[in-house]
């Protein structure tokens, strides 16, 4: 019996992360996962076994042995294949940090793997195990690390958080954290010179029909917008972006650094500003930390930066299992302009409510739906054009990304999960992301950008922690009325609902964690 194959061609936004790229745009995206080993089976976890566990998890995701089929002239988006030189074991190394193996030196590890391109030529991740981190505050003697690197055309941040459900383990014992497949994945084959053809023309030939339908469907929204700015109304939700250092052009030499808080904290925090989320709580910690390092440098501009924020567009529960893209953007005011800590919040709080947060994000839904139907060979000469230095946009003057994760306990090999931090890809014109993933009763702040821009990323993480403390230490305002949230049913405008269904089958109430809220912070 022949082996069954389908075809897998990549969608227009999957395919505009491959056409974004460039020597200093890199755009994977990378998690960083630190492991205790001393539950594993005699306090050990060898490389070896590592790969072992990867080569049992395969079939989780078909991304792990696929590999991109690019058309002469980007004719059409490319379309995945399998590899038929896939090798595990090269897509997975390791080594160890220097002496002494602390926190300054493991961010440097860290920056240098993430400005490092994958090879295009093969599946598009990699694993890079780093040990030697027994003199990380927070950490338990023996930890060590593991850099995942997946390229963003290849997963978003749900796909994402379901792939690393998927190879994690509930407890100690292996027990998979997620149902896993039944049966191996469908092989994807190599299309026909025909079956290509056939649809680079069918994609030429109906991309204006469907482009102009697309317009259609956005046509009250967009006039109801251009009517808003041509009376003037609601003034705050103007688009103009100030200028800063991050929205210069951005060189291939990446920074890093994080600080990792209790979650708990951040839900007490909330409740200073009636109706208030933790993706609010969030926005106003980044926007002190901005507020107070731009200050330190005599550059805050007078009016409120601005920030991108990505939104999960799956529509429903099970859809966060397909690898893939299916996001959207809004950009919000974070109102760095507000010396108190509380009014900011209060003011990001009604910023980021549905009916301004609709306004707001209307035009990144219009470019997410349109982008569909532009032709490949067209989508790639405009990435080309917009990803160059010279003609770059300014759309906001950092990206702030917060994907929930999963509440509990995981476990790889028996080694207990105690950390983790995100990176992401940085743009010209946007040299600054900070991404906020939560963990097990965690969250921690990991901070991406530019060594040029921000050559005192130490200092940055600083600011964030004072942010930090400011809200934490800030009166509520009066308000009329009993604040009506609780702090257990939390939600983030960053992400709908179902962003982490995927982890209610093992997911009980969270616990709080034990994880030292400073931990990431050099002493």
């Amino acid at each position: 019996m022949t082996e069954q194959t389908n075809i897998s061609q990549l969608s227009a936004q999957d395919a505009q992360f491959l056409y974004a790229q460039t020597r200093t745009n890199l755009t994977h995206v990378m998690a960083v996962y630190i492991y205790d080993p001393s539950s594993a089976p005699g306090g050990k976890v060898r490389f070896k076994d590592i790969i072992d566990h990867m080569r049992k998890r395969l079939d989780v995701s078909p991304m792990f042995k696929r590999k991109l089929y690019r058309l002469p002239l980007d004719i059409d988006h490319p379309y995945w294949v399998e590899d038929e030189h896939f090798d595990l074991e090269a897509h997975i190394s390791h080594s160890r940090l220097p002496e002494p193996g602390d926190w300054r030196q493991f961010c440097i590890q860290v920056a240098r793997h993430h400005s490092k391109p994958l090879d295009m030529n093969r599946p598009l991740w990699d694993m890079y195990v780093v040990e030697g981190l027994d003199n990380i505050p927070g950490y338990a003697k023996g930890s060590y690390a593991i850099l995942t690197r997946i390229h963003h055309s290849t997963i978003d941040g749900v796909s994402g958080a379901h792939f690393f459900a998927a190879i994690s383990d509930m407890d100690a014992k292996g027990t998979p954290a997620i149902p896993l497949p039944e049966g191996g994945q469908e092989a994807n084959a190599l299309p026909t010179t025909s079956e290509i053809l056939n649809r680079a023309v069918n994609s030429t030939v109906t991309s204006p029909v469907k482009l102009a339908q697309a317009l259609m469907k956005f046509a009250p929204a967009m006039l109801s917008t251009a009517q808003k700015n041509l009376t003037g109304g609601d003034e705050k939700q103007d688009s103009g972006v100030p200028e800063t250092r991050f929205n210069g052009a951005v060189t291939p030499h990446k920074m890093f650094d994080a600080v990792t808080f209790d979650l708990n904290e951040l839900k007490k925090m909330r409740l200073k500003a009636e109706d208030a989320t933790i993706n609010d709580v969030v926005l106003a910690i980044c926007s002190g930390a901005l507020r107070r390092y731009l200050t330190k440098h005599k550059e805050l501009p007078a009016e409120s930066l601005v920030a991108v924020a990505p939104v999960n567009a799956r529509s429903r529960s099970g859809e966060e299992s397909n690898p893939g893209n299916n996001i959207s953007a809004m950009t919000i005011k974070i109102w760095s302009d507000i010396a108190d800590p509380v009014k900011r919040l209060e003011a990001i709080r009604d910023t980021t409510k549905e009916t301004k947060a609709a306004k707001s994000g209307l035009s990144a839904r219009i470019m997410t739906d349109l982008t569909k139907h532009i032709p490949g060979v067209t989508m790639a000469g405009v990435a080309r054009i917009l990803t160059d230095e010279r003609f770059a946009p300014k759309m906001s003057n950092l990206m702030v990304s917060n994907v929930p994760g999963p509440q509990i306990q995981l476990y790889m090999n028996g080694a207990k999960l105690t950390h983790q931090y995100g990176l992401a890809p940085l743009a010209h014109g946007m040299g600054l992301f900070i991404a906020t993933p939560s963990y097990n009763g965690t969250i921690s702040f990991s901070i991406i950008s530019d060594r040029n821009m921000m050559p005192d990323i130490e200092f940055f993480r600083e600011c964030i922690q004072k942010a930090f403390d400011d809200l934490k230490d800030a009166k509520a305002s009066v308000q009329k009325g009993k604040p009506k949230a609780k702090a257990s049913t939390a939600k983030t405008a960053a992400a709908p609902k179902d962003a982490s269904i995927m982890y209610r089958r093992v997911s009980k109430t969270p616990r709080k964690s034990k994880a030292d809220p400073k931990t990431g912070k050099a002493k």
